[in-house]
């Protein structure tokens, strides 16, 4: 693993190629507290106007990955939301801005039980097949970017699902890592966040399964992928990319995913690499 600086990148990495460049969003492009660096916008600009593909790609649902695309003046392309579950068509053009290209739903009854037995006190939300987010105890986050219709745990359990929260205020992450691993779940995928947080979706879908497809469809050649995140869903993405970048802040099993380490988010790290890509002759 390498750490990125300024110097000897135009060397190793072909700037006059058009790049797929999938950028996490919290802790890569926006802090903890949503903000956005005014030199993290202008370098995602520049990337943009180079004629780069980039992909935002995110465990938030797509409405709120929105206002990080219109952040940056993302107008075409795409965007992968909900760890992978959903993957947009950008295009201004549309009346909405946007379409949904994939949705991957499964049936959440399962890991649901399972985990209301393990985790008696967690609350529980679900994005559904309609883009709806229902959920027990008033549970709301601003990942969703829609407001959380409550519900009981019997009608989720009989949702059709594309992404499940679990979060809970009694454990620590990594309590809650463990506790999770000892339930054993199957037919899903799964990843612990910073918190005690819980993200559920379809067995194989992740970010960089998500973002294989688009590679496709833009017909990219695999050596010019580039992915940039912090997080624990970010693992796989960073493992797919022909160059992985861990943020500075990831914790270690992030920073063991990734072929090198760029800046905190609290250092424009994500504005590094973007720039890096630049062609700066």
């Amino acid at each position: 693993m390498t750490t990125l600086t300024s110097a000897g990148t135009e060397d190793r990495f072909n700037t006059d190629s058009k790049h797929l460049i999938a950028l996490d969003v919290d802790g890569t492009l926006v802090d903890h507290d949503g903000h956005m660096s005014p030199n993290v916008r202008s370098a995602a600009r520049d990337a943009i106007d180079a004629g780069h593909h980039l992909v935002i790609s995110t465990g938030r649902s797509f409405g709120a990955a929105l206002p990080i695309l219109e952040r940056i003046g993302l107008t075409e392309g795409y965007s992968v939301c909900s760890n992978g579950g959903v993957t947009l068509s950008i295009d201004t053009s549309l009346p909405d801005g946007y379409e949904v290209v994939d949705r991957v739903v499964f049936d959440p009854r399962p890991a649901l039980d399972a985990l209301r037995v393990s985790l008696p006190t967690a609350k529980f939300a679900l994005e559904d097949h309609e883009g709806r987010f229902l959920s027990t105890e008033r549970f709301q986050d601003a990942s969703f970017g829609a407001e959380a219709q409550a519900v009981d745990f019997e009608y989720l359990r009989e949702s059709k699902a594309v992404r499940v929260v679990v979060f809970s205020t009694d454990s620590t992450a990594e309590e809650f890592g463990d506790a999770v691993a000892a339930i054993g779940l199957h037919g899903v995928t799964y990843s612990v966040g910073w918190t005690a947080w819980l993200d559920i979706a379809a067995a194989g879908v992740t970010k960089a399964s998500a973002l294989e497809q688009v590679r496709r469809r833009l017909d990219i050649d695999p050596l010019h992928t580039v992915a940039v995140g912090d997080g624990r869903n970010d693992i796989e993405m960073l493992s797919w990319a022909a160059r992985g970048v861990a943020m500075g802040q990831s914790p270690e099993e992030v920073l063991s995913a990734a072929t090198e380490v760029t800046g905190s988010v609290y250092e424009d790290g994500a504005a590094k690499v973007l720039r890096s890509l630049l062609d700066l002759r």
